[in-house]
């Protein structure tokens, strides 16, 4: 009777009743655009993607009732079961499409590097929770933390996956900033990494070249390598302010739009729903935004504060890198955008990281709860 009573309380809070809104909409949304997708058909997409939405929107609430103190002792386990599934799928992983990314169980693929973000995350939270404000100025404090991203880093970029090994660095880098590591430290990394671009180009695979030479080309091979862009501009220009209708997009029902239930999925949708339908979604997006930053700034323990800032961030650059690809203005770095693009793995490390969120709210309720 108790526990049924604190679920129901659970439901009526204000920010579980916001994020949970904002799921249920870009579920419905990312169901349609796979059934349009699919050219009027539930499978092989929207059914399955109705299904994930369904099973780990309903874990996302449960882990709203996990204690931050739980959270907080388990952090570095989680990490090592990241890195543990990261070794697992360079040796024994799935291999489609070129690349060694996916862990097969069953008839069920995961994708570690998704969840191996939300385990930098919670590693890096409590390093920094646990140190003094003065330590953290000092660099030789920052070597087990860097050791903690590199590690994942290597890892995922090895399989070969850049956008996503990107991604865990640019979310570990907003995490050491919000902690309050010396801007200068910034500085001699961000000039040795701009130096070394030169070298890391002998370091890329010949795909991943070929992309960076289509974003700085696109026009020089429009039927090869810059196909893809190329065909994303003319449906984003076909859609105008209103859109075409939905199930009458032309890239869409003609086949020409590439990678239209995963990557490019916002290209699917802005052609057929306009400018006004990107906004309308750019408005969720950043709605889901300020709710986690929100959470973060109320966070009573930098702990909480640093998980909400990293998953905050997490899903922002993911929606920015994906616009920025389909729009041309990034190189195609094969990024899906959240919560619309079909896909499990980065599903289920979306509303898993949102549940996190949640559970950092429900401790800042609470100033009795202490982190050591």
């Amino acid at each position: 009777m108790k526990l049924t009573r604190k679920v129901s309380l659970a439901l009526f809070d204000p920010t579980v009743l916001s994020i949970a809104s904002i799921v249920v909409f870009f579920a419905v949304i990312s169901s349609a655009m796979l059934y349009s997708a699919a050219n009027g058909d539930y499978s092989p997409w929207a059914l399955k993607q109705g299904i994930t939405f369904t099973v780990f929107t309903f874990v996302m609430l449960l882990l709203r009732f996990i204690k931050i103190t739980t959270l907080y002792s388990l952090s570095y386990y989680i990490y090592g079961l990241c890195i543990l599934s990261l070794v697992i799928a360079e040796l024994i992983g799935y291999t489609t499409m070129g690349a060694q990314r996916w862990l097969r169980i069953g008839i069920i693929n995961v994708q570690p590097s998704e969840v191996a973000k939300l385990g930098v995350i919670l590693a890096l939270s409590r390093y920094f929770h646990a140190r003094v404000y003065s330590d953290i100025r000092k660099i030789n404090f920052l070597i087990v933390p860097t050791i903690i991203i590199f590690i994942p880093a290597i890892l995922i970029f090895k399989q070969p996956n850049l956008g996503t090994t990107l991604i865990v660095i640019m979310i570990s880098i907003t995490i050491y900033f919000a902690s309050g590591v010396n801007k200068w430290l910034f500085i001699i990394p961000g000039i040795a990494v701009v130096s070394s671009l030169p070298l890391a180009w002998n370091f890329l695979h010949d795909y991943q070249k070929k992309r960076i030479l289509t974003f700085l080309n696109p026009e020089d091979d429009l039927l090869g390598a810059g196909y893809n862009i190329a065909q994303s501009k003319i449906a984003i220009g076909a859609g105008g302010l209103f859109g075409k209708g939905f199930l009458k997009g032309s890239q869409n029902q003609l086949s020409f739009l590439p990678e239209k239930h995963t990557d490019f999925i916002f290209t699917l949708l802005t052609e057929e729903w306009g400018f006004l339908g990107f906004c309308i979604i750019m408005v969720m997006y950043m709605a889901l935004l300020f709710t986690c930053y929100r959470i973060a700034f109320n966070s009573l323990h930098h702990f909480g504060k640093m998980i909400a800032i990293g998953v905050g961030t997490m899903i922002f650059l993911h929606v920015f890198i994906n616009v920025g690809m389909i729009s041309g203005l990034l190189p195609v770095v094969g990024t899906p955008i959240p919560l619309l693009s079909y896909g499990g793995s980065n599903l289920v490390s979306v509303l898993m990281g949102l549940g996190l969120i949640l559970s950092v709210d429900k401790s800042s309720k609470n100033s009795t709860i202490r982190l050591y």
